[in-house]
């Protein structure tokens, strides 16, 4: 069995007021595939983000974490296989220092003191944040925040990494220096994102979400590059795709 499988089956869940959120959503995610989940606002997102990290348990249909079906019972077991990494990285940040929030998950499952030092040393190191361990995190750049969040997770050895708009309010160098990290990471990676530039350089495979329904999933460069499609979604091609304005108005 292979922890590293995303499986969703026939997912569907309302909010509390009834309204539909998602309808019957179905995809499988292999052993290290990077998948971009994109959709214009209210399409579903990061409501499917949470039922995959277990924090909604679905109403109907099922979500499978390397084909053990994430229920109220299993969720502390699915959980040691997945990592989460927020929009807003100060969901993630809550202790004095940088050291203590990577090492935060990794001291509450009990592993000994030197395996969580070992721990907290390489998901720093991965995201190139040694410097950071003992900043408190309040002083610490939008850039530097998003880094030290993905730590938090990385420090756990997850299979799977969940992402919602990772590159979200970081300036261009800090946003390209992410980019070029998730660009590196082998785990298998489920992004939810506007940035459609970033899906294209981290993502090979797109899945395009409308009103809580899987209306296209495939290939980036061919999802992204079908404007028609893309218009359907309520978006629009990724800057680098739409030519240069000034050329073609030549």
């Amino acid at each position: 069995m292979s922890h590293h499988i995303v499986e969703v089956i026939d997912l569907e869940y309302s909010y509390p007021d009834g309204t539909p959120a998602l309808g019957g959503v179905s995809f499988t995610v292999t052993h290290g595939e990077s998948v971009a989940l994109v959709g214009s606002n209210g399409a579903g997102k990061s409501t499917l983000l949470l039922h995959l990290a277990g924090c909604l348990v679905p109403q109907s249909g099922e979500v499978r974490i390397g084909h053990l079906p994430l229920t109220k019972k299993t969720i502390p077991q699915v959980r040691r296989n997945i990592g989460m990494v927020f929009q807003d990285p100060d969901d993630q940040l809550f202790m004095p220092l940088v050291y203590d929030d990577v090492a935060f998950a990794p001291l509450n499952l009990g592993f000994p003191p030197e395996e969580v030092e070992q721990r907290v040393v390489n998901a720093l190191n991965t995201v190139g944040a040694t410097h950071l361990r003992n900043r408190p995190p309040y002083r610490l750049s939008g850039g530097e925040k998003r880094r030290v969040a993905i730590a938090t997770v990385l420090s756990m050895s997850p299979s799977v990494l969940f992402m919602d708009e990772p590159t979200s309010n970081l300036d261009p160098r800090a946003r390209r220096e992410l980019i070029g990290l998730l660009k590196r990471f082998e785990h298998t990676r489920i992004i939810a994102t506007h940035d459609l530039d970033m899906a294209l350089d981290v993502c090979t495979r797109t899945i395009i979400l409308k009103n809580g329904s899987v209306i296209a999933d495939g290939p980036t460069v061919d999802i992204l590059g079908n404007e028609k499609l893309l218009h359907t979604g309520g978006l629009e091609k990724p800057l680098r795709l739409q030519g240069c304005p000034v050329c073609n108005n030549n």
